[in-house]
């Protein structure tokens, strides 16, 4: 009895190191995540130690940042150094591939978990999304799990397939997907000119954007006249720049949104990328939080459904600013008004060379200083005077100290005409520029 006890438990056991398995009875675990511009974070457990990921159906393994300020606290080990290659450019990027990470996600486990170990600085999110990131996961989590993501309520279900059950849904539509080195594929419509034009689309959550197409005049796939050149975002191996622009239409069945931001990046950043057969760009977050999603990979199924953000307007950046985390700054805080949440103490401590003193009347804090990292040439911002490195310190009078990166950046999308005044510090020197947000399109 004892024997069989043992055999079984040891088939159980090797069984889920290959592979994600919920530990409980229900064989279905809830998880909270964060939606930061347009993206998922979601907390991850690596080797006993809990970290923030970014959910990235467009990843074929889990990828950790920055991995010399982690690796000792992971333990990382079994190590063996690979080049990887992505989206900016032909060059490769040298990571270290670790093998037997015990990755635990809510109470999904997976026992003997490949990572890739990555030290670039392009890739590292925080000072993007304003929080903490340290990897990526994506095709191995969805790979022999059902994956339920309600954007509305900011959950995902992770369910074991043999449990799962597609149940009758009207309001849904249904879609096949298919698979190219482990990333999901689908097929929708776009129009352009008037033309409706068939594309196949990565399915891509990892990206804020709406849609990313490729330039291909003999299908008809084109920016037009009406677009900006800008900078688009960081690839594994470069950052990618290309043309912004819209589609009057885009549509996934009986699905159908309108004046759809799109991207059309520069042909040498996305140069692999289009060598997938027929592949003709990306359906990216913020076309994907506008519907409540389930990912059946087991069964190549995703299931659409509208969600409260469905007819929410696509609008873009219309300052051409674009702002990181830079580090932090001193900020004089009056004791009858603390600043709840800082995170800092009131009394009297010392910071490296840093000190925080009180005194009677005020205090001194360390507060995020939000940096402009990337100015679009010719763009009102970069017209008022505003430079590269500049650090924001108000925005219409409101100061940058009690917003959070997102609550600034949202600013430069509100409508036609709005009148942005930024207060800067500039190497030492505060200076004030004023500018009007301009519609391109």
């Amino acid at each position: 009895m004892f024997l069989g006890f043992l055999l079984l438990f040891m088939g159980f056991f090797g069984f889920s190191q290959n592979q994600f398995v919920i530990q409980n009875k229900q064989k279905s675990d809830k998880i909270k995540f964060k939606l930061i511009n347009n993206l998922i974070v979601l907390p991850v457990e690596v080797n006993g130690v809990t970290l923030s990921f970014l959910l990235d159906t467009g990843v074929s393994k889990p990828i950790i940042f920055n991995y010399l300020n982690v690796s000792d606290t992971l333990k990382i080990k079994d190590t063996e150094t690979i080049r990887l290659r992505g989206l900016g450019g032909e060059e490769t990027i040298e990571a270290l591939k670790s093998k037997n990470n015990v990755f635990k996600i809510g109470d999904a486990i997976k026992l003997n978990q490949d990572l890739y170990a990555v030290y670039n600085a392009n890739l590292n999110l925080a000072p993007k999304l304003g929080i903490p990131v340290h990897g990526i996961i994506g095709h191995d989590l969805f790979e022999h799990l059902v994956v339920q993501i309600n954007y509305s309520m900011q959950t995902i279900v992770l369910t074991e397939p043999e449990y799962f059950e597609h149940k009758p849904c009207k309001p849904c539509e249904y879609f096949g997907l298919v698979f190219h080195n482990k990333k999901p594929y689908i097929k929708a419509e776009v129009t352009i000119d008037e033309k409706a034009i068939p594309v196949k689309l990565l399915i891509d959550s990892g990206s804020s954007d709406a849609l990313w197409l490729f330039e291909n005049d003999s299908e008809g796939i084109s920016s037009g006249k009406l677009f900006f050149k800008d900078f688009l975002g960081h690839g594994l191996t470069g950052s990618v720049y290309g043309k912004r622009s819209k589609v009057t239409l885009f549509s996934l069945k009986k699905f159908k949104l309108k004046n759809v931001n799109v991207s059309f990046p520069d042909s040498e950043s996305v140069y692999f990328a289009k060598k997938i057969e027929n592949r003709n760009g990306s359906l990216s977050g913020n076309i994907l939080k506008r519907f409540n999603v389930v990912f059946d990979y087991n069964k190549k199924l995703l299931v659409l459904k509208k969600n409260k953000y469905f007819n929410d307007p696509f609008t873009y950046n219309k300052s051409g600013i674009e702002l990181a985390h830079s580090g932090a700054r001193l900020v004089k805080v009056f004791n009858d008004k603390p600043l709840k949440g800082s995170g800092y103490p009131s009394s009297n401590k010392t910071y490296g060379n840093i000190s925080i003193r009180k005194n009677e009347s005020y205090r001194l804090v360390l507060m995020p200083a939000y940096a402009i990292v990337e100015i679009r040439p010719g763009s009102p911002a970069a017209k008022s005077g505003l430079q590269k490195g500049d650090i924001v310190l108000s925005i219409n009078s409101k100061n940058t100290k009690g917003l959070s990166l997102q609550e600034v950046i949202q600013s430069f999308y509100e409508e036609n005409g709005k009148k942005i005044r930024l207060k800067v510090d500039r190497n030492g020197q505060i200076k004030t520029f004023s500018f009007v947000l301009k519609t391109l399109f």
